[in-house]
C-alpha cells in the first residue's frame, strides 16, 4: 500500500524512484472559517516528518480546487520554493472547498540496447517517450489524490470524483472534534473499497518518541471509524492495486489517497 502512495508522490514530483521514501501533503492555514471572502494559504510539500518541510515541494501542476457550487477555482499567488509550494485561496462562496493535487499518469520501464530506461508522466505523452522497439516493456497506471478541505460558514456536501481511490465523508471532514468518533467511507471508482488498510498519523511527530500511527481497516461497505485522541492535524493515507486499467499495455493500476484533516478541541 505504501509503495502505491509513494509511487504517486514520485509522479507528483517528477523525480526518480528515490522519492518513494517520502510522503506528500497539503496543509491549509485554516480549515473552518466564518464570514464572507475569507482567505487561506495552503502549503504543499513532500518529506519524512508529517507537516514539516524538510525534503522537496509538491508540484502544483495538477492542483484542482472545487468550490461548494461545483465550480473549479483558480489559486492565487502560487509559488514553488525549495522545500514547499504555496498558494492562496479566497473562499468567496459559503460552504466546503475540496483542494486536491490529482495525479493520473503512468510509470513505464523497458530496455534499449540492453540499457534500462523508464518514464514517469502523463498517458498522452507516453507514446512519444517510449520507442516502438522497446524491449521488456512494463507499464503501470497510477492514480493518486492528495487533498484537504476548507469550509466557510456551514459545511456542505462534497461531490465525489468517482475515479480512483477516494474518501467519501459520512462525518464531514471539517466537523471533527477530539474525543468524538468520526465515520468515513473509502471508495474505488465510486464503489465501496472493502478490507482496505487505512493509516492515520497525528502531526507533531518530531516532538514524540513514537509516531503514534493509527492502523484501521474498512468494513464490507468501505467504512471505518476513528475516535480522535487529541486536537491537531492528522495525515490519512491508503493505497491499493488492481487490474482495472484504462491505459493500453498497462498490466496493473496503483491507487493512492492522502488527506490532511484538522481535529478541533471541544
Amino acid at each position: 500500500m505504501k509503495y502505491a502512495l509513494r509511487f504517486a508522490a514520485a509522479l507528483a514530483l517528477s523525480l526518480p524512484a528515490v522519492t518513494h521514501a517520502h510522503d506528500a501533503w497539503l496543509v491549509p492555514s485554516s480549515t473552518v472559517l466564518s464570514g464572507n471572502d475569507s482567505w487561506i494559504t495552503v502549503d504543499a510539500s513532500v518529506g519524512n516528518d508529517k507537516f514539516y518541510f524538510n525534503h522537496a515541494p509538491l508540484r502544483l501542476d495538477n492542483l484542482v480546487i472545487v468550490s461548494p457550487s461545483g465550480k473549479t477555482v483558480s489559486p492565487e499567488n502560487a509559488n514553488r520554493g525549495k522545500l514547499r509550494s504555496t498558494f492562496d485561496l479566497q473562499l468567496t462562496e459559503p460552504g466546503t472547498y475540496r483542494i486536491a493535487v490529482v495525479n493520473d499518469g503512468v510509470f513505464a520501464r523497458w530496455k534499449e540496447d540492453g540499457k534500462p530506461k523508464r518514464y514517469f508522466g502523463k498517458v498522452e505523452n507516453m507514446a512519444a517517450a517510449i520507442p516502438a522497439q522497446a524491449q521488456d516493456l512494463e507499464v503501470s497506471e497510477s492514480i493518486g489524490r492528495v487533498e484537504t478541505f476548507a469550509t466557510a460558514g456551514k459545511p456542505t456536501t462534497l461531490a465525489a470524483a468517482a475515479r480512483g481511490l477516494e474518501l467519501v465523508p459520512v462525518t464531514h471532514p471539517n466537523d471533527l472534534y477530539a474525543d468524538e468518533t468520526a465515520t468515513f467511507q473509502m471508495t474505488i471508482d465510486g464503489k465501496p473499497a472493502a478490507d482496505l488498510e487505512v493509516n492515520i498519523v497525528p502531526g507533531g511527530g518530531r516532538y514524540r518518541d513514537q509516531v503514534g500511527e493509527i492502523a484501521l481497516k474498512t468494513d464490507k461497505e468501505g467504512k471505518f471509524e476513528i475516535k480522535w485522541p487529541q486536537p491537531g492535524l492528522y495525515w490519512l493515507e491508503a493505497g491499493t492495486e488492481d487490474q482495472n486499467t484504462t491505459v493500453k499495455d498497462a498490466s496493473k493500476r496503483r491507487l493512492s489517497y492522502v488527506a490532511t484533516l484538522e481535529v478541533l478541541a471541544q
